[in-house]
């Protein structure tokens, strides 16, 4: 099974079909919190949907196009990331991601953002990683601001959450840009 090992408490690794419960009750626990930012949190009804929607991201991978890892700290299931879409013809990609409530403000999340970059660019062959994210959600947007991605826009109305639409903010950042950032 595909895993990182992240540093000596974080790994990340391809969700399998046994992780469906997990999953469920982190959603469940973090609910409150996922449907201000995320329009799928309310469509989440039960273990049943898991089951469902893991082999896709299983058969995603397999193709190729997309990957979404569980976020393992201490063994435990601490969130989620991926990419959104693996663009090999413009070698681009965007990262997603969330974590539970009792697993923010450590540092987690940007170590493991670090991680996705770093495999963007040295073992999926992107030239460029999008982070894209709500104009309201400024912990979010900390993460690439921490990593040095250049903030590029916002776009308008881009995301429908419930019965409101929400502007994003778009972030990037460039492999020669990374490169020139981690040899300083």
């Amino acid at each position: 099974m595909f895993s990182i090992e992240v540093n000596h408490y974080i790994t990340l690794r391809l969700f399998m079909k046994r992780d469906a419960e997990d999953l469920f009750q982190l959603v469940q626990k973090t609910k409150d919190d996922l449907r201000r930012w995320m329009p799928w949190a309310d469509h989440v009804k039960s273990t049943e949907d898991y089951l469902k929607i893991i082999p896709q991201w299983l058969n995603e991978f397999a193709s190729d196009t997309s990957l979404h890892m569980g976020i393992f700290v201490k063994g435990q299931l601490a969130g989620v990331v991926g990419f959104h879409l693996l663009d090999h013809t413009h070698q681009k990609t965007s990262i997603g991601y969330w974590l539970g409530k009792e697993y923010r403000g450590k540092g987690i999340m940007t170590t493991v953002v670090r991680k996705m970059v770093e495999l963007a660019f040295h073992e999926f062959g992107m030239n460029r990683v999008e982070i894209c994210c709500a104009v309201e959600n400024l912990k979010s947007q900390a993460i690439p601001e921490r990593l040095g991605f250049s903030k590029e826009g916002i776009l308008r109305s881009y995301q429908k959450i419930g019965d409101r639409f929400v502007d994003h903010v778009v972030y990037s950042i460039l492999k020669k840009d990374w490169i020139r950032e981690k040899d300083r």
